[in-house]
């Protein structure tokens, strides 16, 4: 069963909201004795300071010790007591400042909002809010903001229950139960499951790695091995303590909010599918190309170009001949490539990618009627697919069909049907990047096999990479996260 406990530094700082069971103060918890059971014990740590080694911080240390899960974590405290520390992580919300508090809409040169759980009665600064929250969980925070020519973050403190006026209890009355509700829902009728796992997907996505009937295997599979599988949001970032683990079904990216579940998942010490030094090293294509050329794996012959090097640029017939694939480093699902057949269109194809990156991959061009992918998961092989070129295409995905993506055909086989080298190269390919589920793309034309890219969080979709194993894809992956959900729960026991 699930229990919530809000820790208060003096009972009398409870003394304007209803009495509650659930409510103790800092001595209660920190004499409390440690339990045997399995019981999740989920923590609301209110003390009036999280000064260094004070109450406050005691309580969300032995938390920590105790296997309970925290706001604020001991993280948290420390990140927000070294400012220089913070400085850093804010540094995107600065510059989103500029559109909610424009020049010369106040008068006034500084002012601070307070948040709770993530939420300020301000609505022109939800979203600051919501971020500064997922930056650093803490319960009350104020914001200070400063001007000097532009608008920015000034501090960030936490702030004492104590110290509330009558109104702001209201608020912050209004936000606990929210976010109580919202994050430690009351216990499911699902104690029949061991494990809970979080899985992110995106119901919007045109072009998601799992489709709809995908997920639901996932889910079913999780069920038969007791793992409960949840399908979160973007926007239920704050949900992740809950579970066990976290499993991406989302294209990644290091800039949006996959790669924030990710490091949030990693942080909270629960088993995470992308985790993310496999979203770092997979997801921009000149770092990946060079750690595989680090490992001297074969791969297509490649330049890096640059915006300011024209010289470069103007050699690359010489260097690669034509056709030139040119790639963005983050492009994916054939996405931000593209080939240029002769100079004038290499010149603008060069010219328009370098409005959104500042460094381009140029390949040499390999045709081929298809790309092996070899699925890679903990270090062995899970399956083995050939992707057809889009008919009349050089590519997989046509993305400049009639304003949709058009895929080609494919032929899934049973890994011991692929060929010795093309598993051989996949694995070395995956070796440097993780132990993680991973999606391997080869070229082979006759003797020549090379390495494309190694995809972090690999296409499975129903009817395509289930083709040969069928539903024992999905056990075999939701048995992983078993196998390592149940070494990491062993190892905080021991």
């Amino acid at each position: 069963m699930s229990r919530l406990v809000i820790v208060v530094e003096k009972a009398s700082d409870w003394g304007s909201y209803y009495p509650s069971d659930n409510v103790v103060t800092a001595q209660e918890y920190l004499k409390e004795p440690i339990g045997s059971d399995d019981e999740r014990t989920q923590v609301i740590n209110l003390c009036r300071s999280y000064k260094y080694l004070g109450t406050g911080y005691y309580v969300s240390l032995l938390a920590e010790a105790r296997g309970h899960k925290v706001i604020p974590s001991v993280r948290t405290i420390n990140d927000l007591r070294r400012r220089s520390l913070y400085g850093l992580d804010i540094d995107d919300l600065n510059q989103k400042l500029a559109k909610f508090l424009p020049d010369g809409g106040r008068d006034t040169t500084d002012f601070g909002v307070l948040v709770y759980f993530g939420e300020t009665s301000s609505e022109s600064l939800e979203d600051i809010a919501r971020q500064v929250f997922e930056t650093f969980p803490c319960p009350i925070l104020r914001i200070e903001f400063e001007r000097e020519r532009v608008w920015q973050i000034a501090a960030i403190k936490p702030t004492g229950l104590h110290t509330l006026s009558d109104a702001q209890e209201d608020a912050f009355a209004q936000a606990l139960d929210k976010f109580s509700k919202k994050l430690w829902r009351k216990p499911r009728a699902r104690r029949k499951f061991r494990f809970d796992l979080a899985m992110l997907a995106d119901p919007g996505d045109p072009m998601p790695p799992s489709n709809k009937r995908a997920l639901k295997s996932f889910v079913e599979a999780g069920a038969e091995l007791g793992i409960e599988v949840d399908t979160l949001t973007k926007n239920d970032y704050t949900k992740l303590a809950e579970y066990d683990g976290l499993f991406i079904r989302e294209t990644t990216a290091l800039d949006n909010h996959t790669y924030r579940f990710a490091n949030k998942a990693e942080k909270e010490d629960m088993v995470v599918i992308d985790d993310p030094s496999s979203i770092l090293k997979c997801t921009n294509k000149i770092y990946l190309h060079d750690l595989l050329r680090s490992r001297k794996l074969a791969t297509p012959r490649t330049e890096i170009l640059y915006r300011d090097d024209p010289k470069k640029i103007a050699e690359l017939p010489d260097l690669l001949g034509f056709p030139i694939v040119l790639k963005i480093p983050d492009g994916s699902f054939s996405r931000g490539i593209v080939k240029a057949e002769d100079a004038a269109q290499l010149k603008a194809a060069v010219e328009d990618l370098f409005q959104h990156t500042a460094l381009v991959l140029a390949q040499e061009f390999m045709f081929t009627e298809f790309d092996w992918r070899i699925g890679i998961l903990n270090r062995e092989p899970l399956y083995a697919c050939k992707y057809f070129m889009s008919r009349g295409h050089w590519q997989i995905y046509n993305h400049g069909a009639k304003g949709t993506a058009k895929s080609g055909g494919f032929e899934t086989l049973p890994v011991r049907s692929a060929p010795g080298d093309v598993l051989k190269l996949a694995l070395k390919a995956t070796a440097p990047i993780g132990d993680g589920l991973y999606g391997v793309d080869l070229k082979q034309a006759g003797d020549r096999l090379v390495v494309i890219e190694v995809n972090d969080n690999p296409s499975i979709d129903a009817g395509v990479e289930d083709a040969y194993l069928g539903e024992d894809l999905y056990r075999r992956i939701m048995g992983e996260f078993l196998r390592r959900m149940e070494r990491k729960r062993l190892g905080q026991r021991g």
